[in-house]
């Protein structure tokens, strides 16, 4: 099945969050014009974002103070009418086989569908991620969403389909915004792992409780055995951008941990 050029697949609404996200909208934007509506939740950005998204002619901009992600995407569920439902983050840049593979995956006796990724650097894709696949397409009513530290996972009623494309994950905002994402990202995975008994932790949260373990094994990870090092510089900034995370995350589990201890000591010695 095809979709014509320039036609518009109806029963069908992309959402997407920003915040200050200047140096990806249009591109993202652009990449899913074929959507015939795109509501973008926007969380009170000061740069360009909200113009460029207005420029859209398929697209409509309400805004909301943010909460927690969770509580953005369902707000901006809330907004959808049509049967079916597209997520995005604002640096997703989709195929040009994207709309036929959507316009297929529709008519499946399907509640959702996931999507694999491709992780750019600099507009070239790198060899090495760890993005992992991802529910973007469902049918509108049945999810929503919940907070998961510093992400938000999908709860979703009924089977799930794998669409046939990668979505390109394509950030091009500068590493200092970056960096403070991270910190961000890294204090509320922290509070969810020290809040959890290790039971209720998956791997990889178990292994970053010990700390000293994650950081050198995402490094070798990525960049060695799934090939990092093939993408030239790009791929050891991926593999960089990694350790950073996982070192900012260490930082903060250890902080928390030295915390709590001053603070019993603390207690006992007031008794």
């Amino acid at each position: 099945m095809t979709v014509a050029a320039g036609q518009k697949i109806m029963d069908l609404t992309v959402v997407v969050l920003t915040y200050n996200e200047e140096p990806n909208i249009s591109r993202s934007l652009n990449s899913v014009k074929w959507a015939e509506r795109i509501i973008v939740i926007d969380s009170g950005s000061s740069d360009r974002t909200v113009a460029i998204a207005n420029s859209f002619p398929n697209a409509t901009v309400v805004s909301r103070a943010f909460t927690t992600h969770a509580e953005q995407w369902n707000f901006g569920l809330e907004q959808v009418k049509t049967p079916w439902t597209l997520t995005m983050d604002a640096d997703y840049v989709f195929p040009e086989t994207a709309p036929a593979a959507i316009r297929s995956a529709m008519l499946k006796d399907k509640a959702g569908f996931s999507a694999a990724f491709h992780y750019l650097v600099y507009g070239r894709r790198v060899k090495g991620s760890v993005l992992p696949p991802r529910t973007i397409l469902f049918r509108t009513g049945q999810g929503r969403y919940w907070q998961d530290g510093h992400t938000q996972q999908l709860q979703l009623q009924g089977s799930l389909g794998l669409l046939p494309f990668h979505v390109s994950h394509d950030d091009r905002k500068t590493v200092s915004r970056w960096l403070q994402s991270q910190i961000s990202y890294a204090r509320q995975e922290a509070e969810k792992i020290t809040s959890r008994p290790g039971t209720g932790l998956g791997r990889n949260d178990r292994i970053r409780t010990a700390i000293v373990l994650a950081p050198p094994l995402i490094f070798l990870l990525v960049y060695v055995l799934r090939g990092g090092f093939l993408s030239g510089w790009r791929g050891l900034i991926y593999a960089l951008q990694r350790l950073v995370a996982e070192l900012l995350l260490s930082l903060f589990l250890i902080d928390m941990k030295l915390q709590s201890l001053v603070q019993k000591s603390d207690s006992q010695g007031s008794e």
